[in-house]
């Protein structure tokens, strides 16, 4: 028969292994939702060919914050934040892009 401290030092055991993988659950969750968080904006942008309601400043700050981010994540070498950033600023740069040509397409500076 196991003792009780035996049984406590199992289920810590499992404990611990269920938080490790709910943590990469919920890291990679995050990462696919923070990587895909401009499109539904892009979506919208391509349907009304419209970037009156956008504002290109926080496209900006938000494509620096992510270079520098995704310095850091080769810095400490963590996988899924460099996927996270590679792919936000993707997604960034080609809504950038959509944002001038309507611009200057649709509209005036």
């Amino acid at each position: 028969m196991r003792s009780a401290l035996q049984i406590l030092l199992i289920l810590e055991e499992h404990l611990d292994n269920f938080n490790i993988d709910t943590a990469q659950l919920l890291g990679w969750t995050a990462t696919i939702l923070f990587s895909i968080m401009v499109i539904p904006q892009i979506i919208k942008t391509i349907k009304s060919k419209d970037t009156s309601g956008v504002s290109l400043l926080l496209f900006v700050i938000y494509f620096i914050a992510n270079i520098i981010a995704l310095v850091y994540a080769f810095m400490i070498n963590q996988g899924p934040l460099i996927f996270k950033y590679v792919i936000a600023i993707i997604t960034i740069v080609f809504y950038m892009g959509l944002f001038i040509y309507y611009k200057k397409k649709y509209n005036s500076y």
